[in-house]
């Protein structure tokens, strides 16, 4: 039994976490502040690069495997290419969104950076074959994230942050 909680699923842990949390409210509170803590630490760099190997790491075998004539039609290698970097960057643009809507402004502004940081490195410094069939397509996810993030943020002070920081990091595309 004493191995059971380093055994237990994540949908376990959550439910876990739900018991206890209606059990005692001195609990509940420590959950909370636990969880905030750990949402609020966000890392620009290590985003970055959570980003850029998620995108480096798409196999140009899985393109060919997946375009091509289907039941369904045709899918050329380059509309294929746009899907599987969105499915890619799906999670990482969720957690933005998420973060805006938590009210966590300054560390969706912090993630965005990250995943946008992340985005442009794969661009300019990828060796991938995979890259070669999405030539514009990390820009235009960029282009993409940067646009949903600007339209939950009302705050100027944090839009000038961002700007400055894509001027610094980012500058081909700032």
């Amino acid at each position: 039994m004493k191995n059971l909680l380093e055994k237990i699923s994540p949908d376990e842990a959550i439910e876990v976490l739900r018991q206890l949390a209606k059990v005692d409210k001195t609990i509940e509170q420590k959950i909370i502040e636990i969880t905030d803590n750990i949402i609020r630490d966000v890392n620009i760099d290590d985003i970055c690069e959570e980003v850029f190997f998620a995108l480096d790491g798409i196999d140009v075998h899985d393109l060919w495997d997946r375009s091509g004539s289907t039941s369904h039609g045709y899918t050329s290698p380059e509309d294929m290419a746009v899907e599987m970097m969105e499915e890619e960057l799906d999670s990482f643009n969720n957690e933005v969104i998420r973060l805006c809507e938590l009210n966590m402004q300054k560390e969706a502004k912090l993630y965005c950076m990250g995943v946008l940081k992340g985005i442009y490195k794969y661009a300019h410094e990828s060796k991938s074959e995979f890259k070669d069939w999405a030539i514009d397509v990390p820009g235009e996810c960029f282009g993409y994230l940067l646009d949903e993030w600007k339209k939950r943020s009302k705050n100027n002070t944090e839009i000038k942050e961002k700007n400055s920081f894509l001027k610094k990091e980012c500058s081909r595309w700032a």
